[in-house]
């Protein structure tokens, strides 16, 4: 098998995030604004916690497909491959099944849990969701293995689509009987989206099972492994990557009993408590999201070329793939974490101009937050080399690290009166740091990968800090000409960002943060290299 970088599979990933991005935008904004905050609060009562089932669900098991499918594959054992595939299908079944049950039927004491009554709705309405998006899983975890990325985008965008139009009709429809209702089909939304996902990915199956069948018949002969034998081998990867991913989503379910109760605690209504995590995660949280679909891209576009490469014993490539991961997680994370700083108040202003107040009010959390950006691109990528290369504990590890600072952070600080909210926000940035910084460690340790400082940090550092002083120029200087309306700041944002976007590649293909090798892996890669070495002169 040729060797393939993960880039390729990375850009389409990416493209297909941003869409999603986009179009959850297009959900959160919206609804909003309808059901405002107290009515997120309690979606965000009922989200936090099919993110956390699902991640119980999903997230292990999917990996641990892409990494064995990609391994039976460098080895031209296509049949094995689709064992995997087979087995985990109806692995899925019964989680989901399972998962399912526990949500709805536990609906009403998770709502009296979280002192969210009128959660219970929400959460019973999203429960059926966890039916259907394991199986659309196992699907994209078997072409992910393939190094085929496209059906996942296709599927994931489509999926999407399903879940803002069915999310936010019903929650319109069903404001009239009460903001709980309006929640309620809010989150039935990804239930929809959930259908909608999966019978695109079984058609894009369907319509590849001749291609399938052909390597299939390519199969190199080896021995026949048993069933009971694959199914230990997914669960003895998957299980450690479960747990690593449900333990973000459980720290913030956590968040959502101490981040009420500790601003209770420090003098605030309960209402008011309300308020503020609804600002925190269903205003600033958000738009941390948007960023990280990138290098999430580049992260399972990793675990199979890594796989692979591990596997054959290809060390210079998985370097190299290595090296080319962490500063493509640099050169995406950094501008968006210093943009979304420097733009924090004017961002939400403009994103929820129906909920002014409250927009100003959750700026600093937007602010803190985005410190974090870059260390989540980074936790990302390195734990997808970590999985690659069978080490996949030692990220959940790390993370269990970060996760007990956030905790100690967020009970200690949310206390505080002038702090508020915002410790919660600076616990999850810590969480971050910490587990990013370990995960470096150990991706040197298990590779020997060196990097290029200067090429992977500087450079790119110092294109976002002239960034960001062209883009506060761009914003104070619209607010100049134009007034301090809102519609002035909207424009005077706008422009900013735009400016933003243009400084910052602009300085990167000055400075030759990007090499030539690395914009040929890209689709049209060689014109842009000839655009690059224009640039360079």
């Amino acid at each position: 098998m040729a060797k393939k970088t993960f880039f390729g599979g990375a850009v389409v990933l990416g493209a297909a995030g941003l869409l999603i991005k986009l179009l959850g935008a297009c959900f959160r904004l919206p609804l909003a604004n309808i059901i405002g905050d107290t009515g997120m609060a309690y979606y965000q009562a009922a989200y936090p916690v099919y993110v956390l089932l699902l991640t119980l669900s999903t997230a292990g098991i999917p990996v641990a497909i892409s990494r064995m499918v990609a391994e039976r594959t460098a080895l031209h054992h296509t049949k094995e491959a689709h064992r995997v595939f087979k087995a985990s299908i109806l692995l899925l079944c019964m989680i989901g099944l399972a998962s399912a049950a526990v949500l709805f039927f536990g609906a009403a004491a998770i709502a009296e849990y979280v002192k969210m009554p009128q959660a219970e709705l929400a959460l019973k309405a999203i429960a059926p969701a966890l039916l259907v998006v394991p199986i659309m899983a196992a699907f994209r975890g078997y072409f992910q293995g393939m190094q085929n990325m496209k059906p996942t985008a296709v599927s994931q965008v489509i999926e999407q689509v399903f879940r803002v139009g069915a999310g936010l009709l019903l929650a319109g429809l069903l404001l009239t009987y009460g903001v709980e209702f309006a929640a309620a089909g809010a989150s039935f939304g990804a239930t929809a989206g959930g259908i909608g996902g999966l019978t695109a990915v079984l058609l894009i199956y369907l319509r590849q099972k001749k291609q399938i069948a052909q390597g299939l018949a390519q199969d190199v002969p080896c021995q026949r492994e048993s069933y009971r034998k694959i199914l230990g081998q997914i669960l003895l990867i998957a299980v450690p990557i479960t747990i690593g991913s449900a333990i973000m989503p459980i720290m913030n379910s956590i968040d959502l009993a101490i981040v009420t109760r500790r601003l209770v605690f420090a003098g605030y209504t309960v209402e008011s408590a309300h308020a503020l995590y609804g600002q925190l995660t269903g205003m600033a949280g958000p738009l941390i999201n948007f960023p990280q679909v990138l290098t999430q891209a580049v992260a399972m576009s990793l675990v199979p070329t890594v796989a692979a490469a591990y596997k054959t014993k290809d060390m210079d490539f998985l370097r190299h793939n290595v090296q080319l991961g962490y500063r493509t997680a640099m050169i995406l994370g950094l501008p968006c974490a210093v943009g979304m700083m420097t733009l924090a108040e004017p961002i939400m202003r403009l994103l929820y101009p129906s909920q002014e107040a409250s927009a100003i009010s959750a700026a600093p959390c937007l602010f803190i937050l985005a410190i974090g950006v870059v260390f989540l691109a980074t936790v990302q990528m390195l734990t997808g080399v970590l999985q690659g290369v069978g080490k996949q504990l030692i990220p959940v590890r790390n993370l269990c690290i970060g996760a007990v600072a956030k905790v100690i952070l967020t009970y200690t600080l949310t206390a505080v009166p002038a702090i508020n909210v915002r410790g919660a926000a600076i616990g999850t940035v810590a969480a971050y740091v910490v587990a990013s910084s370990l995960n470096l460690l150990a991706v040197k340790k298990y590779t020997g990968v060196r990097y290029d400082f200067k090429l992977t940090i500087g450079k790119p550092l110092l294109s976002v800090i002239i960034m960001a002083a062209a883009t506060l120029g761009t914003y104070h200087l619209g607010l100049l000409v134009l007034g301090d309306s809102w519609k002035a700041s909207a424009l005077a944002t706008v422009a900013a960002v735009g400016v933003a976007v243009i400084v910052y590649f602009t300085m990167i293909l000055v400075l030759k943060a990007i090499t030539p090798e690395e914009l040929a892996l890209l689709p049209k890669g060689g014109k842009l290299v000839r655009i690059l070495k224009k640039f360079q002169k």
